[in-house]
This record gives C-alpha cells, sequence and structure tokens, in this order.
C-alpha cells in the first residue's frame, strides 16, 4: 500500500493538484505486537517487508517508534517494535485521511 494511495488531492488557489497533509494514526501497545532488535544494515522497509509481507508499510514501524523515514538505517542496539494489528492501523489511517 502506497502511504500516498489513499490521501486526497485538492486544488490549490494557483489551480494546481497537490495532496492534503497525511495523517497518521496513534499506535497504542498492543499484545499483538513483537518487540525484536533488527540486523546490521536493516532499514524500516526491510523490516516491514519482513514482517508485514509489504515493504511500503514502513510507516507503520515508523509512526510506533517515533522514527523518521522508512529509508532509515536501524541501530541493531534499538529495540524495535514491530505492531501486530495492521488491518485496523490501515484502517484509522485511511478514515483520518478521507
Amino acid at each position: 500500500m502506497n502511504r500516498y494511495e489513499r490521501t486526497p488531492i485538492t486544488i490549490n488557489k494557483k489551480n494546481q493538484r497537490v495532496l492534503r497533509i497525511t495523517r497518521y494514526p496513534q499506535i497504542p501497545i498492543s499484545d499483538e505486537d513483537q518487540f525484536i532488535y533488527p540486523k546490521d544494515g536493516d532499514r524500516l522497509d526491510n523490516v516491514a517487508y519482513r514482517y508485514y509481507g509489504d515493504e511500503t508499510l514502513w510507516w507503520i514501524i515508523a509512526q510506533a517508534n517515533g522514527l523518521g523515514k522508512g529509508r532509515t538505517i536501524l541501530n541493531p542496539n534499538f529495540q524495535l517494535r514491530v505492531s501486530g494489528n495492521v488491518t485496523k492501523i490501515i484502517s484509522d489511517f485511511e478514515n483520518l485521511n478521507r
């Protein structure tokens, strides 16, 4: 899922098509979450592919851990939370960005 795929496009004052600001849901800790130590050189998109089967869901891991961009190289000494309830998170994301 492309994070911009469902972000509405609006028309600005110059009659240009622009994306609205993407809003991200809060991701509370859940019993379904996993806590891992990334491999040396891992990026958020690699971890998202490994756990979700979709590298475009890197933003879920970033939001759950207060991190930045998907190409961020992760520190193997930093424990990372991988959220388990992806379906609800995506639904919340879509509701926020309608």
